[in-house]
């Protein structure tokens, strides 16, 4: 037990003993390293997406990830570099994810249909992100402004498009003056609209957006797109 120094308050030297426990570790604590600080930030991913940064407390990922805050404040610092993680993880799965299509530059336009198909799968199949990004576009990119890695993550994106469209201008199928980062935009916008918006869009417009509007509105996508690029 704490010695209790003459004239301070019991209270006092417990406050001050309860501060000391909770400096943030300088140490890796027992039991960390890469397979761990994966888990928490994949539980962080969770637990943002389901309650935001606000009700995201360190202490919910921490039970999430089967870890301790300890080891959490280890990894990421703070509970707003951990969110800021989070962000950049999930642009970081999409575009890996994008990297891994087997796209054929000869044939602009089937990897321009491609590339339109997968970006709809990646937004269904990935519920979390849709919401992560919506939370904090309500945050006016407050947090992911902090990060120094997002524009290292759209770089890559933005070059496979500009190789696409290139291919389509060289063989005539494209037409000349049209920027790539104006093509993708439109692909994300058009797919993440639908995606994000699909409860209340369902309800206010009296269709299931999930049911079978959903192929027909693939299909529109990318004829909107492809009549966009026609030489």
């Amino acid at each position: 037990m704490s010695e209790q120094i003459a004239g301070t308050p019991k209270a006092a030297v417990r406050r001050t003993d309860k501060k000391r426990k909770r400096g943030r570790p300088k140490a890796r604590p027992n039991g960390g390293g890469p397979d761990m600080r994966a888990t928490i930030l994949q539980a962080a991913v969770k637990v943002f997406a389901e309650r935001g940064l606000g009700g995201g407390r360190v202490n919910l990922v921490s039970r999430a990830a089967r870890s301790n805050d300890r080891m959490l404040y280890y990894y990421f610092g703070s509970k707003e570099q951990l969110y800021v993680q989070v962000i950049e993880k999930i642009y970081r799965d999409m575009w890996e994810a994008e990297s891994q299509l087997d796209l054929d530059l000869t044939q602009p336009v089937a990897a321009l249909r491609h590339i339109v198909q997968f970006t709809m799968n990646h937004y269904l199949a990935h519920p979390e992100l849709v919401t992560l990004l919506n939370n904090e576009n309500l945050y006016k990119g407050k947090h992911v402004s902090k990060s120094k890695a997002m524009k290292e993550l759209s770089s890559p994106a933005l070059d496979l498009m500009e190789k696409v469209y290139n291919s389509g201008v060289k063989q005539g199928v494209f037409r000349k003056g049209i920027a790539p980062l104006h093509i993708y935009l439109t692909i994300l916008a058009l797919n993440y609209f639908y995606v994000s918006n699909r409860y209340t869009l369902s309800a206010f417009l009296g269709h299931d957006l999930m049911g079978d509007d959903l192929p027909h509105w693939r299909g529109w996508v990318e004829d909107v797109v492809l009549r966009a690029l026609e030489a």
